[in-house]
């Protein structure tokens, strides 16, 4: 299994980080991270092929929200929660209270051009 790239947060911009939480797909990631505290790869609830999945993945561990484990086989991905808290304070907790809550629209986790009723 190849060495993946974990930036180092402070080289992470918030932009960065936000652009990486702007799809829901990504926002039902994160929140399925925090509950469970880790989730080997192929455990995800999504309804998209392992593919589009691991681009998910990608963009969430190279924008610093996760961090990829090795497991024999397997890799579990775990939120690199105090690590972004350190650096961007309250962004990561509020993201995953509105998943959790329920009060993040995450739509049918098709890209908004495709949803019904769209602009």
């Amino acid at each position: 299994m190849r060495a993946l790239n974990h930036p180092e947060l402070g080289s992470v911009e918030l932009a960065t980080v936000l652009n990486a939480l702007a799809d829901p797909l990504r926002l039902r990631v994160v929140g399925q991270l925090a509950e469970a505290g880790g989730v080997v790869c192929g455990a995800f609830d999504v309804p998209v092929s392992m593919s589009t999945l691991s681009h998910h993945l990608k963009v969430l561990r190279e924008a610093g929200l996760l961090r990829v484990i090795p497991q024999g086989s397997f890799r579990r991905h775990e939120l690199r929660l105090d690590e972004v808290e350190n650096r961007f304070p309250g962004v990561l907790r509020s993201v995953i209270d509105c998943v959790e809550d329920d009060q993040c629209s995450l739509g049918e986790l098709a890209p908004r051009s495709r949803r019904q009723g769209a602009p």
